[in-house]
Order: structure tokens, then sequence, then C-alpha cells
């Protein structure tokens, strides 16, 4: 091991314990934390997205407050800004960027992916969206809106796709399975097949 590492162990320990000392937060806090954002991922918010699809009243809870729908879902969200989920429908398309940084709604989509952390991504997506969805492969009628919304320090964003035709019926673990991080951040589109 080298001494950068030993370094940076004894400080985390240092930190770790100083926090305890004055109540803040327990080394037990801690170490929730940090297994919840090492477990975070894409599947948490598909599953969100398939329930919002097969379920009305928790659609309607995700459209007015997402935290306590991600949190209905078994996610956690204490200690992270509040969590907006913009529904796509019929003429109303919607894609999510941060034009500082990078922030990102990682208790139900996990890390960033890289590309959305990009400066091309960022700049770009908010000059020519309509480009950028192309680049990805999603074409979206002439008469379609696109809404870029900006996720920030405050408030983190997250896109609930419209339902993809033929999924009727379907399960919702199904249905999880057709949602990746990139539907939800609404540069792609969920498909059936």
């Amino acid at each position: 091991m080298n001494l950068a590492a030993e370094d940076g162990r004894a400080l985390l320990a240092a930190v770790t314990a100083l926090l305890g000392e004055k109540g803040l937060v327990s080394p037990a806090e801690i170490a929730e934390r940090i297994a919840v954002t090492e477990t975070a991922s894409p599947a948490q918010g598909a599953r969100m997205v398939a329930k919002a699809w097969t379920d009305p009243a928790y659609r309607a809870l995700m459209l007015a407050d997402g935290t306590a729908a991600a949190e209905a879902m078994g996610a956690f969200m204490r200690g992270s800004p509040p969590l907006g989920v913009l529904a796509d429908e019929p003429g109303l398309h919607h894609v999510v960027v941060c034009t500082l940084c990078s922030c990102y709604p990682r208790a139900v989509l996990g890390y960033p992916p890289f590309w959305f952390k990009s400066t091309g991504y960022r700049a770009r997506t908010v000059r020519d969206p309509r480009g950028v969805l192309a680049e990805w492969g999603t074409i979206l009628p002439d008469a379609t809106r696109i809404r870029v919304v900006d996720s920030t320090a405050d408030y983190r964003w997250m896109v609930l796709p419209e339902r993809p035709a033929g999924t009727e019926g379907w399960p919702e673990e199904a249905l999880a399975g057709l949602v990746r991080a990139s539907d939800m951040i609404g540069v792609t589109l969920p498909a059936a097949g």
C-alpha cells in the first residue's frame, strides 16, 4: 500500500471520529451512506418508472414529490437534494442536463455516465437538443417540443418516459427491464423490442 492511501485512510478515520464526537453523524450513519451510494444504480429508477406506468396513484406521487416516491420504493434520500420527475407525453419530451458540473440523482440512477459529465454534452444539449438526441438515435417528430431541464445542486431531475407501445399487460419487472439510465435522462426512449 502506498503512503498516500494510508494517509487518506487515517484522515478519513480522524474526520469520522470528530464528526461522531461533535454529535453530527455517527460512524454507523457514514457506513450506511457509503453502502447506499455504492449500491445505487439505474435499476432503482427503472423500477420507479415501471411502477408509475402501472400504478396511477404511484405515478401521481412521483410527479408531485419525486423524493417521497423514491423513498416509497426503498431509495435512501436523506441528505440528497429534492428529486423532481418530468413526465414525457405526446408532443413534449424532456432532456436533463447539468450545465455547471454533473448534478445527478445518484440515489435513483447510480453514478452519472461519463458523457453526462462531459462539457460537450452539457453545452450542446442546451444549444441543440434535437441534434444531440439524433446522435443517440432519438428522432422526435418536428412538432414535439423538447424541454431541456437543468439539474442543479439544489434540485435533481429525472425523466418519466412514455410507456412503449405493445407493453400493455406486462408485469412491472419486465417493464423495468426496458428502462435505461439514458431513458431517464431523456436522450433515448425505451422500446419494447
